[in-house]
């Protein structure tokens, strides 16, 4: 891994992920090592997926603490494409759920200043109160829905993906590429994603050249 970090390298490949050691090995290369990471797995829900690498990394002595550790494998498990194999030997894909990170968003409010009486202060402390211990106890990490799913003989479209991973997919295409998944997107969830894929490359294929010659400032060209 660590010369994995000073290559060019974009994509890793963990051909299967069945030890603890091996998971936090994966967990740490999608972080920083590479573009993304591919691995396998024998978890039979998404749900079973996210407490595996949890529990792995655990028992690795990587985290201490279980939610951080479920925060640290959420953050990483952006598609799970989910093979079965039925009694005649077939094996097809039965569905492509997406995990999306739920952000911890400040829920607390000052609102007790406003009220007048010393019932309402108390009603508008329980508010925060009530927010405090669901997330200190009840927190919730993450949600996952189906992308697509094997019904019937057939593949169905089901939930759109995430605004996020629209943006961060387009950044990877060409364009022809691009405008191909901008009509995918409206012809299944009857919306255009965000933004263009041909502005986004462009703000984002600005790079910074520094001329180190008497001094001159550095200049950003396209």
């Amino acid at each position: 891994m660590d010369v994995q970090k000073k290559t060019d390298g974009s994509v890793n490949i963990i051909g299967e992920v069945a030890t603890d050691p091996v998971a936090s090995w994966m967990i740490q290369s999608a972080q920083v090592a590479s573009k993304f990471t591919l691995f396998t797995h024998h978890a039979k829900t998404f749900p079973d997926l996210v407490t595996a690498l949890r529990n792995s990394m655990l028992r690795a002595g990587v985290f201490k603490n279980e939610k951080t550790a479920e925060e640290q494998v959420v953050q990483v498990l952006n598609f799970d494409i989910h093979l079965v194999k039925d009694y005649r030997g077939n094996r097809y894909i039965e569905r492509i759920t997406e995990c999306v990170p739920v952000e911890n968003k400040n829920e607390y409010t000052f609102d007790h200043r406003k009220e007048k009486t010393l019932e309402g202060k108390f009603d508008k402390f329980f508010d925060n109160a009530t927010h405090y211990f669901m997330k200190t106890t009840d927190k919730q990490l993450y949600v996952y829905r189906n992308i697509l799913e094997y019904v019937d003989g057939e593949y169905i479209i089901t939930n759109k993906i995430s605004d996020k991973n629209i943006r961060e997919m387009r950044l990877n295409m060409t364009d022809t590429d691009a405008e191909d998944f901008d009509r995918f997107v409206a012809k299944h969830w009857g919306e255009e994603s965000v933004y263009r894929m041909s502005d986004e490359r462009k703000e984002k294929s600005k790079i910074a050249v520094g001329v180190a010659k008497r001094g001159r400032k550095a200049k950003t060209v396209e």
